[in-house]
């Protein structure tokens, strides 16, 4: 039975939000809400992709003053409470927007008290259900005309687009149809443009629309995942539309069709029954230079690619379209013929540097192989070399990987992007000797891409080792940067070490003839899923396939021993203390014959576990490289135990997001610890951001599970942060200095 409801319950009218009359900053245009006033007008802060605001009130002198302004918990916003909230509020004009809940809810909150005005949200009943991206998103979007017509625009569950009043949260009723706007028409399946079911066709997204001047931009994610069974699905698509009315402005297709620049890339005619390439990140835009960066992510099926030979544009490519046709200007494919699952996880960074004393536009890419690609943003062209590599071969049957792939030269990686010999534990000799017979057992070289080992009759491995999958490097919650100094900020998983592999009973559902004799997708081949917002994918990190993993995927792993935290694309809850399990169950972790068996509850690699690094663009070099975190309590014990002295701290892993202010950076840890001195809990960190010395941190009763940000009120800096996991349901946190310790800020 279908369902659609919308459930609105005002509590206050809102204020009129002002005209307003600013210089131009990092994109934000005149007339519009910006950073420079003390707002936080969208996901990133800017369409640039910083996360960067000019705001000083809170400083290194101060930050260990601040106390919790006020709170929001969203467990009433949904059927049931969540424990993975990954949202980022705005704020403009003095309310806070925010999605939260298991139905994806949009509340307007006084950013100074936290008083809610008003909630909105929809029921999508068996369309939510089926959805591959679920919870409460990673937040919504705002635009204006800058005279009073002010509209929060906000993705659904199901993958329909709803522009809401700001003041009073009600549809807008001259967008799409009566405030909405269904995203499944025009997706398509196969080779000659089928349209999707409405209801079970499974496509849906995560990130927040893109809104430059009079138009949204909106990406695409479809079910997958390791030991994800099928390799058709839905086509991975990018439109453009008015932000008044919803009209389709353009379409940019991710997997070319005949007649499209990179279809040749797609052998046997791969490109008609192959899915996915969806753009499910956010998506940065340089309004001046007319150009909109897509960070494309990989085709079905993410670690075998016997069904698509070739190279597979516009898989795991960097593409700059036309900001008014979505015609590709240029593009840069990061992974030839993708089998990692290195899809392109967070928004391309838009910094202005001064490279050899030439003023220089970039796009710097991050990813989870820890790489920073730089590339000049109009051209195209690398900024350093990044010579086509020879790579390790496949060795699984029907394969064909790529013989080359681009590496960057320069910068130096901000996280390990492989495990080498100088990274195993050497805590002592014989841990090391163990770690190194357990690797006796993967394919282990110096390089990111090692094909997944074929583990099926004859095999001498377990699978290969894999550093930048799920949840390797820096995943979605992104970087950031100092537009002042074009300064790259990230912090970033420099522990998740596990093995990748296929097996003889998975390729044999997997492999071409198997698939060519029943081309169907997940939603025609299995039941849908049933209980309220409990589907595939109901965790929100999930992207299919998880649970169906049959001998492929993660072969073993140490993200788990490291406190990896939720930032994968695992599609389970959290565990508890903020960790989240690997997508295929770790078969190798702590196991017989597994990567971290003898290794005493420690990972195979040496700390830190986590890192924050600081980038200077201007030259190409690490201005530093910290641990972040306190040691996790397994590892702390089990040194302990075993009578090892590391005053350090190791760092924990996962990948959680930042900001960057005048004069700090600001993240959290990703997940709970309890150290001796201090009562159970994560921390929410500043460090200098010259230096990386951290001065200043305080307490959160759960992990930072969504990106903090900034705001000013009245004269009074804010620090919004989402904390959730194991048994913590979704809460939003204010801090902010007491009232009688604030002054006035220097950009108010």
């Amino acid at each position: 039975m279908k369902r659609t409801l919308f459930r609105l319950i005002p509590a206050a009218a809102l204020l009129s939000a002002a005209v307003w009359v600013a210089p131009r900053v990092l994109g934000q245009a005149q007339g519009q809400p910006s950073t420079a006033k003390g707002e936080w007008p969208m996901y990133t802060a800017d369409l640039r992709g910083s996360k960067y605001s000019p705001l000083d009130q809170i400083n290194a002198s101060n930050f260990n003053q601040l106390e919790v302004a006020w709170r929001f918990k969203t467990d009433n916003l949904g059927p049931r409470p969540e424990n993975k909230l990954e949202g980022t509020p705005i704020m403009v004009g003095g309310v806070v927007y925010a999605t939260g809940g298991t139905r994806r809810a949009v509340v307007a909150l006084d950013a100074r008290s936290g008083e809610m005005k008003w909630v909105w949200s929809m029921d999508e009943g068996l369309r939510a259900q089926v959805a591959p991206r679920q919870l409460s998103g990673r937040g919504l979007s705002y635009w204006t005309d800058g005279k009073g017509d002010d509209r929060v625009v906000v993705y659904t569950i199901g993958y329909r687009m709803v522009e809401l009043n700001a003041h009073t949260g009600q549809p807008v009723a001259t967008f799409g149809k009566n405030g909405v706007l269904d995203l499944k028409e025009g997706v398509y399946i196969g080779g000659k443009n089928q349209q999707i079911d409405l209801d079970r066709g499974e496509i849906g997204i995560h990130s927040t629309p893109t809104i430059v001047n009079d138009m949204i931009i909106v990406g695409s994610s479809m079910a997958e995942g390791l030991g994800y069974n099928y390799s058709t699905n839905a086509k991975g698509l990018v439109r453009a539309f008015d932000a008044r009315t919803g009209k389709q402005i353009w379409r940019f297709n991710t997997i070319p069709a005949p007649g499209e620049f990179g279809n040749d890339t797609w052998e046997k005619e791969s490109w008609s029954w192959t899915g996915n390439t969806g753009v499910w990140t956010q998506i940065s835009v340089d309004p001046e230079a007319g150009l909109v960066y897509l960070p494309v992510e990989s085709p079905t099926i993410d670690t075998y690619g016997g069904n698509r030979p070739g190279n597979n544009l516009f898989a795991e490519s960097l593409v700059a379209v036309d900001i008014k046709t979505g015609v590709r200007k240029w593009h840069f494919q990061l992974v030839h013929h993708p089998i990692w699952d290195h899809d392109i996880s967070s928004a391309p960074l838009l910094i202005d540097a001064v490279i050899d004393g030439r003023p220089r536009k970039l796009v710097a890419q991050p990813t989870k192989q820890s790489y920073l690609y730089v590339f000049d943003r109009i051209t195209g062209q690398p900024i350093w070399p990044m010579p086509e590599t020879p790579v390790p071969q496949t060795d699984v049957p029907g394969e064909k990987t790529s013989p080359t792939q681009p590496i960057p030269s320069k910068p130096p990686a901000y996280s390990r992007p492989f495990l080498g010999p100088d990274d195993i534990i050497d805590f002592t000799p014989q841990l090391r000797a163990t770690a190194l017979e357990n690797l006796k057992k993967y394919k282990w070289e110096p390089t990111p891409f090692i094909a997944p080992a074929y583990t099926g009759p004859g095999s001498k491995y377990l699978g290969a080792i894999n550093v930048g999958n799920t949840v390797g490097g820096i995943n979605w919650p992104g970087a950031s940067f100092d537009p002042e100094t074009a300064t790259f900020y990230g912090q970033a998983n420099n522990s998740s070490v596990g093995g990748t592999a296929i097996s003889e009973a998975y390729l044999a559902r997997v492999n071409p003839e198997s698939q060519a004799a029943n081309r169907i997708p997940i939603w025609e081949a299995e039941p849908p899923p049933s209980g309220e917002g409990r589907g595939r994918g109901a965790f929100g990190a999930g992207r299919g396939g998880a649970g169906r993993a049959g001998g492929a995927g993660r072969a073993g792993g140490d993200a788990a021993a490291a406190g990896a935290a939720g930032a994968g694309r695992a599609g389970a809850a959290p565990a508890a203390g903020g960790a989240t399990p690997q997508l295929a169950a770790p078969a190798g972790f702590g196991g017989r014959g597994g990567l971290t068996t003898g290794l005493e509850g420690l990972p195979i690699v040496k700390p830190p576990y986590g890192v924050l690094t600081a980038i200077e663009l201007n030259t190409g070099t690490i201005k530093f490289k910290v641990p972040h975190g306190d040691t996790p309590d397994g590892v702390r014990a089990s040194l302990e135990r075993l009578g090892i002295s590391y005053p350090e701290k190791t760092g924990q892993g996962g990948s959680v997001g930042l900001m960057v202010t005048k004069t700090l950076v600001v993240v959290g840890d990703p997940q709970i610890t309890a150290p001796p001195g201090r009562q159970r809990g994560a921390m929410l960190r500043a460090y200098d951001k010259q230096t990386g010395k951290e001065v200043g941190a305080v307490w959160m009763p759960a992990a930072q599970s969504g990106s903090p940000m900034t705001y000013s009120v009245n004269g009074r800096q804010y620090i919004i942060v989402a904390v959730s996991g194991g048994n913590y349901s979704g809460e939003y946190i204010a801090f902010a200095l007491p009232e009688s310790a604030t002054r006035t800020s220097a950009q108010h």
